[in-house]
């Protein structure tokens, strides 16, 4: 199991917002302007720490004042800056819900317990999770659903979550599938 001190990033500085020193921050929490609730934030290897102030959510993100940034070069020279809690400051998330970070790095196991891969990452690109998996002996990685129907179980605790791979990645045809194949009657065989 990973340490629960890891840096968790809850979102980053996309750009700089007027001449004052705002920045305008895409956010990773579920309400925007939860990005503060956790007090200073700090880069992805915790060598650097800011404080925000939120000036207003906006449907581009949330703009805040850095603590320290009064002009527009200060905060253009944000941009990028990862703004990351501790994982033990966060709350235990609930039944059935995971922090990305706790699912990357685990094991990905068939049905019958063989390992298939690795979880790399973890995506929301808007239309839902997708789990970027490592498959043993691939050079390349797959995205799949992130969802019950193609995760039915993960263990955090056991470092490994179960996988059942589309048709298109497995080769292999679901029941479904199979019994759907149309033998027609000119003899061929047609599906």
């Amino acid at each position: 199991m990973k340490s629960k001190s890891s840096l968790i990033p809850l979102g980053h500085i996309s750009a700089a917002h007027g001449i004052k020193g705002e920045v305008l921050i895409k956010t990773y929490t579920d309400a925007p302007e939860n990005i503060v609730a956790y007090g200073p934030l700090r880069n992805e290897d915790g060598t650097k720490a800011v404080t925000l102030k939120i000036v207003r959510v906006t449907n581009k993100g949330v703009v805040a004042r850095v603590d320290g940034v009064s002009d527009r070069n200060g905060a253009e020279a944000l941009k990028g800056f990862k703004l990351c809690v501790a994982r033990d400051q966060l709350p235990e998330p609930e039944n059935d819900e995971w922090y990305y970070s706790d699912l990357v790095g685990l094991d990905a196991v068939d049905a019958s317990g063989a390992l298939i891969g690795k979880v790399v990452a973890m995506h929301d690109f808007g239309a839902g999770d997708l789990m970027e998996l490592h498959l043993s002996g691939e050079k390349s990685t797959q995205l799949i659903a992130f969802d019950k129907t193609t995760v039915p179980d993960v263990d955090i605790k056991s470092g490994r979550l179960s996988v059942i791979l589309p048709e298109e990645i497995s080769g292999e045809a679901t029941a479904d599938e199979k019994s759907t194949v149309n033998t027609n009657t000119n003899g061929k065989g047609d599906v």
